[in-house]
């Protein structure tokens, strides 16, 4: 009977971790888990450990935390688990061609986007931003290029008008993991590398990386251009926007079917619906938001406390 294949693992967010448990799940021996070194978190700015490195030690895997592989010592120590493969899933680091060539089969990337679309930091948002019907894993073949390597596998989920960063987030992470623990036994039978399919050239698009300036809404874009933010900056970094003369973080809204003769930024309705503001094209609907200090809450809440807006947007 064949040895497993011993894996090494690379992750750091809440992404990838049930990749992880995919690796197991698929029969591998993980080797290793690397992941970013522990970085301050919190209002007390405690060091905290990445939600990988909290997965591996939970199931008895070594972790590792190089700053980089830069040095020669980062690379033996890589070289001595003896890997068939590195599986890598939103690792924060740029791999170099050495480290990539060192696993027997080399490195595999769960991706969360339809390559060549998307390549990049962010491509669950901006692929929410950009209007996309349709988002997916792809699982690739690492090269030294940026999320240039050829494809293994793929598969695809639409993008529904409710979804948010976070839902497609977590849908994609679940594929991917999905994705993992079809194809890695392939690897273990086959023992060679599996076939790919090259990315085209035509399609490619950057996903950089998001930046919170960018939560500021600009009332002269569009209704939907902006409901599309709201929804991809969700969980962060959160769409913000100033209503009625009051900066508000904005987590649900909808663009209406409708039309208003005001100024872009000008609050024309309220209702417990919501509260109606006039864009460059169309009306958005806030439905819920949350205030300097306070907590997310519904439009009737709000509007409960402030009474007059009701009037001023009669």
């Amino acid at each position: 009977m064949r040895e497993p294949l011993r894996v090494v693992f690379a992750g750091t967010p809440d992404f990838a971790v049930p990749c992880l448990a995919a690796c197991f799940d698929a029969g591998t021996n993980v080797v290793a888990a690397y992941t970013q070194p522990d970085r301050p978190a919190g209002r007390g700015r405690k060091l905290t450990a990445s939600p990988v490195k909290a997965a591996a030690l939970a199931a008895g895997v070594i972790v590792e935390q190089p700053e980089n592989f830069r040095s020669v010592e980062s690379r033996a120590r890589l070289a001595a688990y003896d890997a068939d493969l590195m599986v890598v899933v939103a690792y924060g680091l740029i791999l170099s061609s050495s480290v990539l060539a060192t696993p027997r089969y080399g490195c595999w990337n769960v991706h969360a986007s339809l390559l060549p679309r998307w390549r990049g930091a962010a491509p669950i948002q901006r692929a929410i931003l950009a209007g996309d019907d349709a988002s997916g894993v792809c699982l690739m073949q690492m090269e030294k290029g940026l999320d240039t390597g050829p494809v293994i596998a793929r598969r695809a989920t639409p993008i529904g008008r409710d979804d948010t960063g976070g839902s497609l987030h977590d849908r994609l992470s679940a594929i991917g993991a999905d994705l993992l623990r079809e194809t890695l036994p392939l690897l273990a039978a086959a023992r060679a590398p599996l076939p790919t399919q090259a990315q085209p050239d035509d399609g490619v698009e950057y996903a950089h990386k998001l930046e919170k300036s960018e939560a500021l809404i600009d009332w002269n874009a569009s209704a939907l251009a902006i409901e599309r933010k709201v929804r991809a900056f969700d969980p962060w970094p959160v769409a913000e926007g100033d209503v009625a003369g009051e900066r508000l973080r904005i987590w649900r809204a909808s663009a209406l079917d409708a039309r208003a003769n005001a100024a872009p930024g000008t609050l024309v309705g309220a209702s417990r619906n919501g509260l109606d503001v006039a864009t460059g094209d169309g009306v958005l609907r806030v439905a819920e938001l949350q205030r300097a200090g306070g907590k997310r809450i519904c439009a009737l809440d709000y509007l409960n406390a402030r009474p007059e807006l009701k009037q001023a947007a009669a």
